[in-house]
């Protein structure tokens, strides 16, 4: 493995610690030789891969929604598939993993808008872009959806995109809370199953 490769795995196994940890202890509960513990990486080379904690916690949000917008473009990407099937087939993935994890951590986004999406202006800009990507996958799959006559068409892709991100986030903590399905299951069935239908 070349050295560059090398420093790539490492951050990525900090990144990928740096998830599970703040999601469980949260941004202000997480110290940095506990992350580096747990990767296996010495202090000193911490500063090798990120400035600061912020910059790994900017980082960590990026990390943490890379595979959400995957696993969302690859259920848009299913040719066989009507787009708002596609958005509901996803959200029954994340329902289902959600039961699976028995709502334990909800999600990273939301625990730390709350936590930190005030105070750290460079955590913030990282949330304000993970959170706009994964929106504007989602009204792109609207707006197709819209297309194909499936969704309501006196609403703009763009704002229904929005309702669905706020009312999912607002449903996972109250699944987190409640430990059940049943906000996040109720958010999709009335946003896709009723209020965006044409």
């Amino acid at each position: 493995m070349l050295p560059s490769q090398k420093k790539e795995a490492k951050k990525d196994t900090l990144l990928n610690h740096g998830v599970k940890i703040l999601i469980q202890q949260g941004y202000h509960g997480t110290g940095l030789q506990e992350i580096l513990d747990a990767a296996s990486i010495p202090k000193g080379s911490f500063y090798n891969y990120f400035a600061s904690k912020e910059d790994f916690g900017a980082a960590v949000i990026q990390h943490y929604i890379d595979p959400y917008i995957r696993q969302l473009s690859a259920c848009l990407q299913q040719p066989e598939a009507d787009a708002l099937a596609a958005i509901v087939d996803y959200f029954d993935q994340l329902v289902s993993e959600l039961e699976q994890n028995d709502y334990q951590g909800g999600c990273l986004l939301g625990n730390l808008m709350g936590e930190i999406g005030d105070t750290s202006e460079i955590c913030q800009r990282s949330l304000q872009t993970a959170v706009e990507r994964y929106r504007d996958l989602l009204q792109t799959g609207l707006a197709r959806a819209q297309q194909q006559g499936t969704i309501r068409q006196d609403k703009s892709a763009k704002a229904m995109a929005d309702l669905l991100v706020n009312t999912w986030q607002g449903a996972m903590l109250r699944s987190k809370i409640d430990k059940s399905s049943a906000p996040a299951k109720q958010c999709c069935q009335d946003l896709l199953g009723d209020y965006f239908r044409a």
